[in-house]
């Protein structure tokens, strides 16, 4: 290095300093530089004391344009995008968190009606001897914008209303991020596509129908997957699964799906249709299977069909299937039981993410029966299944969940085992085997008319995608409603992964009745 060039970057060093901590909040930094030539090498030192951060002290978000008159679009959008701010006062201001808490605002607005908002205007006005900084944001929303025509490109097999028919939002509907994400994830998951990407026309002059532009890539339509894994409630397991998503070249999805498992083997085939106009699958199906669990050998044969809806926030479900169905107690005489099972359900969803809620709630209630004059014996069936998160404080997370089920007969004689009730496992109460909860005859347990759960658990959150669980689980089955108070307990604490498909859970519980800890883990929710 030559002399001048040192002599320019020490004279240099200090106002480099102060920017650099300018952009951290710490406005009042003094610098200095100090060369000693008599080194060998020769030695500078650079010196920062940095102050008193600066800390935000006001904020003002204005939203201008058609939001600001629109009710209630516009003004949830308003509320949200204000709701959201990430550089609150309080705040120790640093350029990367104004250039965020900007960033994140108007995207908030773009993933509501007004997909073309814009910043404005935005100043920070910053007063290094008060160490304080005050906040201006402007956002002009644009026109709102509605859903206009399909423009699907990439298809060579499949007529366009494959693609179409998973959208639940019509032509004229208004625009929102959350549903083309949700348009998007249903076409990923629908095995028909190896890559789906979707976008809306950002023209504001075309907002009032506006394009959504649709970009697939076909999957090859047959595949064969084989595996083996581990569960602690079925434990070893060894599965295969043959799938045609284009049966007879019709977009029709047929599958084989054999599995053995320690508890449970089965095999069972199943015709899917893409939905309809209106958001429709239809399925049909076929399955047999063998359990050997807590003493219970139990041999199934089913046929069903099954309609639903795509709308997975506020879904439908209605079907029928025909059982056969013969128990084997190691302790009593043999059962046999037919059923023709009618049902339906309605689910309401309203979760921050279908995926891996972190806020909201699930609501499932189920109906159904076993016709009389085709079923071994006539019945009624009614669940109701309810889940809540809910994050508290800084890191933290709650959530609760409550069941209940009841067989709506004089006697579970008659009726098929897969349509009572047993508990206990992974995903049920923790702490206890897989469906060892139930109904006690000698040395096994069989299922009963009459179930209950209810869970709650609290999350310390180390980041976005680990944390720690403590919990409690309570449930029973049983065949009169007064043994419903019976619960069975378990408790414990785990791990918490946050991952694509769902949360990962590793949980270590006691069973109080049966005064054991056991392993668990499972991913994805329970219903």
């Amino acid at each position: 290095m030559t002399e001048l060039l040192l002599e320019r970057l020490v004279r240099e060093a200090p106002a480099q300093a102060r920017a650099a901590a300018d952009a951290e909040g710490f406005f009042s930094a003094e610098a200095s530089v100090a060369i000693d030539r008599s080194a060998d090498p020769i030695e500078v030192t650079l010196r920062v004391v940095p102050g008193e951060a600066s800390r935000v002290r006001s904020v003002r978000i204005d939203v201008t344009g058609p939001a600001a008159r629109d009710a209630p679009a516009g003004t949830d959008a308003i509320a949200r995008t204000k709701d959201g701010w990430l550089l609150g006062p309080g705040a120790v201001f640093r350029n990367r968190g104004w250039e965020a808490a900007k960033t994140r605002a108007v995207d908030t607005m773009r993933a509501s009606p007004y997909a073309a908002a814009t910043i404005a205007r935005s100043l920070a006005d910053v007063d290094p001897a008060g160490r304080a900084a005050d906040l201006e944001v402007e956002i002009e929303s644009g026109p709102p914008f509605s859903i206009g025509g399909l423009d699907v490109r990439g298809l060579e097999r499949y007529p366009p209303s494959v693609v179409r028919n998973f959208s639940t939002a019509r032509r004229g509907d208004p625009y929102t991020r959350e549903a083309l994400d949700t348009f998007v994830r249903r076409l990923d998951a629908s095995g028909y596509f190896a890559s789906v990407h979707a976008e809306i026309d950002p023209d504001p002059a075309r907002a009032a129908e506006a394009t959504v532009r649709v970009n697939v890539i076909e999957a090859p339509t047959k595949r064969l997957e084989a595996g083996v894994g581990f569960s602690t409630d079925t434990r070893w397991r060894g599965n295969f699964l043959w799938r045609d998503v284009d049966f007879g070249g019709r977009a029709l999805q047929f599958s084989v799906d054999a599995r053995v498992e320690s508890k449970v083997q089965g095999i069972a085939a199943r015709f899917v249709q893409p939905p309809d106009e209106r958001g429709w699958r239809d399925s049909w199906g076929a399955q047999v299977e063998r359990t050997d669990i807590e003493n219970l050998v139990t041999r199934t044969a089913l046929a069903a069909w099954r309609r639903q809806s795509v709308e997975e926030r506020r879904q439908l479900a209605f079907g029928a299937a025909y059982y056969l169905d013969q128990q084997h107690p190691q302790d009593g005489e043999d059962v046999d039981a037919h059923a023709l099972f009618v049902d339906g359900a309605w689910t309401r969803r309203e979760v921050d993410d279908l995926v891996s809620p972190t806020k909201g709630y699930t609501l499932l209630l189920q109906a159904g029966g076993g016709v009389p004059g085709v079923s071994s014996r006539g019945f009624g069936r009614v669940i109701a299944q309810f889940q809540a998160w809910r994050p508290v404080g800084s890191g933290y997370s709650v959530s609760v969940r409550a069941e209940a089920g009841a067989v709506i007969a004089n006697s579970r004689e008659g009726v098929p085992s897969a349509l009572l009730f047993r508990t206990g496992g992974d995903s049920t109460v923790r702490g206890y085997a897989y469906q060892s909860i139930g109904v006690k005859q000698g040395d096994t347990v069989l299922p009963g008319r009459y179930y209950a759960l209810a869970s709650a658990e609290a999350v310390r959150w180390v980041n976005d995608t680990f944390g720690a669980a403590v919990f409690i689980d309570a449930g029973t089955a049983c065949d009169e409603p007064e043994d419903l108070a019976d619960l069975s307990l378990g408790y414990g604490v785990g791990a918490r992964i946050r991952t694509p498909i769902g949360p990962f859970r590793v949980d270590v519980a006691y069973g109080q009745d049966d005064a054991n800890v056991r392993l668990h883990f499972s991913v994805g929710l329970a219903f």
